[in-house]
């Protein structure tokens, strides 16, 4: 196959799902999973895996040779609450591996790149309510000022060697089949699986604290859908913004509550609270929409209802 895919970081949360909607639209042997550790045994039977260090140049470039890639997602990443408690390594490894791998499609090694950045660009000082593609963007994390650093990185190799890189912003990402990788926004991943134990859910931000999130399933829509649009369709070289609803933990609660009625919530905000503080509510994201026909599919009550119905379904996950 003359566009076999590589995946960086295939064992996190996006990753996991990316890499099997990837394998089940083009064969499995044409997907390369890959991480700095071993993944399940369901994705290293399912296809070809291999052990990467993401900041490795020379283990990613044996990698593009021995399977002839052609298209890279790189999706290993230090998550905005792990990179606070460590923010050498997170900036290390969010920033080497991108460079790194931006210099093999520089040197055509591979075609297309696929980079995620984050609404963590945006600080406080960027406007909360319908957040611009083009803004300020002055973020308070190290995950932030490293997604920052990376869209303009993305766009300077755009823009100097041509190199086909594509990015969303991803919002806060939902999914009932991985578990929480280390993000501010995770609560609204926890309180599913503590609502269906039967636990009282104690909530790591207030109340009110409304931001921007999306359901796994538009996630890798979205994801796909930027890769296989023509390159004369991507405008924008730093990173897209995208959006799909937005929130509160109040809200959701009420909406479990629909479906769990003695569900037990309670809020104790910690550090967290300051990151959730310096993000967008609500998001623009009508440049993707306009350039790559972008459209999500989930709200809040039809996220519920399936995130729901497939843990009554799969209670295995509870445990």
């Amino acid at each position: 196959m003359s566009n076999r895919i590589l995946i960086l970081g295939a064992c996190g949360q996006i990753g996991i799902e990316l890499t099997a909607r990837l394998r089940n639209m083009h064969g499995a042997d044409n997907v390369v999973a890959s991480d700095i550790r071993e993944g399940s045994p369901a994705m290293m039977q399912a296809g070809p895996f291999e052990i990467i260090d993401a900041t490795s140049k020379a283990q990613i470039l044996d990698v593009l040779k021995k399977y002839d890639i052609k298209i890279v997602y790189l999706m290993a990443a230090m998550l905005s609450a792990t990179a606070e408690k460590y923010p050498q390594k997170g900036w290390d490894l969010n920033m080497v591996s991108l460079l790194g791998v931006l210099d093999l499609a520089k040197d055509k090694h591979f075609d297309t790149l696929f980079w995620p950045s984050s609404m963590a660009v945006f600080g406080s000082t960027s406007p909360k309510m319908n957040t611009p593609q083009q803004t300020i963007m002055e973020p308070t994390t190290v995950y932030g000022i490293s997604k920052v650093a990376g869209e303009n990185w993305c766009n300077y190799f755009h823009s100097r060697y041509g190199v086909d890189v594509r990015s969303i912003r991803y919002p806060g990402i939902i999914s009932w089949k991985t578990l929480p990788g280390g993000g501010t926004t995770d609560y609204a991943v926890d309180i599913y699986f503590e609502a269906l134990k039967g636990n009282v859910f104690d909530c790591f931000l207030s109340e009110n604290t409304r931001l921007p999130m999306m359901y796994m399933d538009d996630a890798i829509n979205a994801t796909i859908q930027i890769m296989e649009a023509a390159s004369s369709q991507i405008k924008i070289r730093t990173s897209y913004n995208l959006s799909a609803m937005s929130f509160t933990p109040h809200e959701i609660a009420m909406e479990i509550r629909k479906y769990i009625p003695d569900f037990s919530i309670s809020y104790k905000p910690d550090y967290r609270q300051q990151i959730a503080d310096s993000w967008p509510t609500i998001i623009d994201d009508s440049a993707a929409r306009k350039d790559w026909n972008w459209k999500h599919h989930f709200d809040l009550a039809k996220m519920t209802e399936d995130i729901i119905a497939n843990l009554k379904k799969n209670t295995h996950l509870l445990v």
